[in-house]
């Protein structure tokens, strides 16, 4: 991935000089999965997590900096987060009636407070729309490379996208309007609208590829390969088959990883925010 010609963003929260690392030492895949009905839609995580992870007493922040960090990983971040603004400005200004407005990044580690309720590494990242911002514990980069088998930078880059085509999904009036319509549904049904949110965060994230390499060349050989690597890794029916043993559909609220890459692909290769409707076709 060449982001040479990126510009660092200033809007990141780095809270990670907290102290020791909250909960326990490793994010199990396991821990990942039953997380995963709450990461996106504004149910605080802590209930979802209390089963895997007691005994966890997450802390505010006592130190926190923000702007562009100093360290690779950071600066790597922040570059990325970067690429999304500019891009997402562009796009809104050319397919949309309204102004894109940027979204926060927080890196933490363990554990940190958020509108949404307390965050854990153990989630994997998620956007909280209460505060309008995304929450990395940059440890989960490192699960993709050994745990998932989805390394690389644009694999990375993929995540941040992803969460980020939240938060394109919140300003749009997708992520309200669904969530309603989740609120009144089946268990079942409500499971079904929250894929068809993931998949179009995916489709977004797709759609910022496209433009963000038209404009910069971002994308080097090997990188849309490492993105699908990275869609088809946190799969539901992937991570169901690791950890369970079993697929279940009708449990499913993130996509299938065939889902997920075709999802990506369309978005990527149509750069087009009206291709990305998931809710009136097949997903």
């Amino acid at each position: 991935m060449r982001l040479g010609r990126s510009r660092q963003s200033s809007n990141i929260e780095d809270r990670r000089r907290n102290g020791p690392r909250a909960g326990r030492a490793g994010i199990g895949l396991g821990t990942i999965v039953l997380a995963l009905v709450a990461l996106y839609f504004g149910v605080d995580p802590a209930v979802v997590l209390q089963m895997a992870d007691q005994g966890t007493s997450p802390q505010a922040p006592a130190t926190q900096t923000t702007g562009a960090p100093t360290d690779a990983q950071g600066q790597f971040v922040s570059r990325v987060l970067g690429e999304t603004e500019d891009t997402w400005r562009t796009i809104f200004n050319e397919q949309t009636n309204g102004r894109y407005r940027d979204a926060t990044l927080v890196l933490y580690r363990g554990a940190t407070p958020t509108a949404c309720g307390t965050g854990q590494s153990a989630m994997g990242p998620f956007y909280c729309p209460a505060d309008t911002r995304v929450y990395i514990d940059l440890a989960f980069f490192d699960q993709m490379a050994s745990q998932m088998n989805a390394p690389g930078q644009f694999a990375q880059a993929y995540v941040i996208a992803h969460e980020i085509g939240h938060h394109v999904q919140h300003q749009l009036g997708t992520l309200e309007r669904i969530n309603r319509q989740r609120a009144a549904a089946s268990t079942t049904q409500a499971n079904r609208l929250s894929v068809r949110l993931e998949l179009q965060a995916d489709c977004y994230a797709g759609v910022w590829a496209h433009h963000a390499d038209a404009a910069r060349q971002i994308l080097e050989a090997g990188d849309v390969q490492a993105a699908l690597d990275a869609a088809s890794a946190v799969g539901d029916d992937t991570l169901q088959r690791r950890h369970q043993g079993q697929i279940v559909p009708d449990s499913f609220t993130h996509g299938s990883a065939q889902q997920r890459m075709q999802w990506f692909s369309r978005g990527l290769n149509s750069g087009q925010l009206q291709d990305c409707d998931t809710f009136s076709t097949s997903p």
